[in-house]
């Protein structure tokens, strides 16, 4: 029996573009047969904004399939609706991955190509009850912080001694329960959901539930490298030994493709249509002059967020490149037609807006010398690997522990998390591009280095990579 891994995202931008990059670094191996399991509404959204079904065609053993995520189809699916897309998979897509899976389903063990391996994200606990009703192997992909997922696996600890739900208004108190974190992690790092009033709220329940699940599977693929995350990563092997980091995973794929007879280039997995002008643009601006702007494809922000992020960004005399999605206003269909003339006047002159850019290339782009992240973990690894130093405003879940270590673990930018003040971004703007450039600009340019010697042959992420390859023939051997 020929190997056949089953890749199956949460339906979510981040996941889903990981897993694709991994799915991809299977279909390398050569002798793997990979299904990705999409949602339909975000499977005719990847559809239309990327060529990937094209990109994809020329691994014959690679397909894909979609399934119902139980929401309606407008349902705008944004983080701040995030339990009703866990409800709704619980539902009704659970049983019909079950479907699937057993009783002569597409993927059941009858099928022409039955599944030996499955791979899915963390949240999808789900999954987990499936895989062990039909006898498959799983293993978890966490696409969120190695950092954030630890603090997760010392809820029942932090919980014990009081530390969750979060009491009282000192943000800024030390937390001292999280083994490794005790010299720089407060309470306003934790994810955004332990500020919650107590500890039946709907999201600690989730994540309490979900980590029980980690030790039980065959093995956790993390996108992060030894280098960055090391000590983290020694804490989490605790629980889950089988530990595979193989990131950055957009870099490992990049690098295997380049050394390809005839490197193809990679593939957009974007659900936003880019908007490749802004690549124009960057090419007539000076080196390192630009802060490019954008806050993830989930997060929302409030109109008067908008207009402080705007006031500072061009108070701050710096170019900027700023991404706003057509629904990244609280309750806004168009903030088009509110802004204020001067300080439309004064975008035309320094600024470029746009709903959705090619990230990866902007970062890249030697005009860009800073990034305003949220920083959801794929955009913080690919600033790390082009050595962009960020000014970090997260919005939720992983973000907030994930800007912490950028400012104080790995030296890579400031944290200005739980503030949305013109004055202060305009400062916090200019120590990034200027008064302290220098210092962040050598420590990213050393983790970047680390980054991508990481993904080079006999590299720490190359070599795990190998090994859950060589796990996931293994566990054909074994069900022949």
């Amino acid at each position: 029996m020929d190997p056949h891994v089953l890749i199956f995202p949460l339906p979510l931008q981040s996941p889903i573009k990981s897993m694709l990059k991994l799915a991809e670094l299977l279909c390398l191996a050569g002798d793997i047969a990979v299904t990705f399991l999409n949602t339909d509404q975000l499977h005719r959204r990847l559809l239309s904004c990327t060529n990937i079904h094209s990109h994809f065609s020329k691994y014959p053993q690679f397909r894909f399939e979609t399934i119902s995520d139980g929401l309606a189809e407008d349902n705008p699916r944004t983080a701040d609706r995030f339990m009703e897309l866990i409800d709704g998979m619980e539902a009704v897509t659970k049983p019909l991955f079950r479907e699937m899976m057993v009783n002569g389903g597409c993927l059941s063990s009858s099928s022409e190509k039955p599944v030996t391996c499955i791979i899915t994200d963390g949240p999808m606990s789900f999954v987990f009850a499936v895989t062990e009703e039909v006898g498959i192997p799983l293993i978890y992909f966490d696409t969120i912080s190695p950092s954030a997922l630890w603090t997760y696996f010392c809820f029942p600890k932090l919980i014990d001694a009081c530390e969750i739900p979060i009491t009282g208004h000192d943000l800024d108190a030390p937390v001292k329960n999280v083994p490794g974190m005790e010299g720089f992690l407060r309470r306003r790092d934790l994810p955004s959901f332990c500020r919650a009033e107590h500890l039946k709220d709907s999201d600690i329940q989730f994540y309490l539930n979900a980590i029980l699940f980690f030790p039980r599977s065959q093995g956790l693929v993390l996108n992060t490298f030894e280098e960055l995350d090391g000590s983290v990563i020694s804490g989490l092997r605790s629980f889950c030994p089988n530990l595979y980091p193989i990131g950055p995973i957009h870099a490992h794929l990049k690098n295997k493709l380049a050394s390809q007879v005839t490197p193809p280039p990679t593939a957009s997995s974007s659900l936003w249509k880019e908007d490749w002008n802004c690549i124009e643009w960057l090419d007539v601006q000076s080196p390192k002059s630009v802060i490019y702007v954008s806050i993830g494809s989930q997060a929302v922000m409030t109109k008067d967020q908008l207009l402080e992020f705007w006031h500072g960004l061009v108070n701050s005399g710096h170019r900027f490149l700023w991404v706003i999605r057509s629904n990244s206003i609280a309750g806004e269909n168009s903030w088009e037609g509110r802004i204020p003339n001067e300080l439309l006047e004064a975008t035309k002159m320094r600024g470029c807006l746009v709903t959705w850019a090619p990230q990866e290339e902007v970062l890249a782009h030697p005009s860009v010398g800073g990034f305003l992240t949220h920083n959801g973990w794929n955009s913080t690894l690919e600033s790390v690997v082009e050595g962009v130093p960020m000014l970090c405003w997260p919005c939720f879940l992983d973000q907030q522990v994930t800007s912490r270590f950028v400012s104080e673990v790995w030296k890579l930018g400031i944290d200005m998390k739980d503030t949305c003040d013109r004055a202060v971004i305009e400062t916090m703007i200019r120590n990034l591009m200027g008064v302290r450039r220098d210092e962040f600009v050598e420590s990213a340019k050393q983790m970047a280095k680390l980054a991508r010697e990481s993904v080079s042959e006999g590299g720490s992420s190359s070599t795990n990579l190998n090994s859950l390859i060589e796990y996931i023939r293994l566990v054909r051997l074994v069900k022949v």
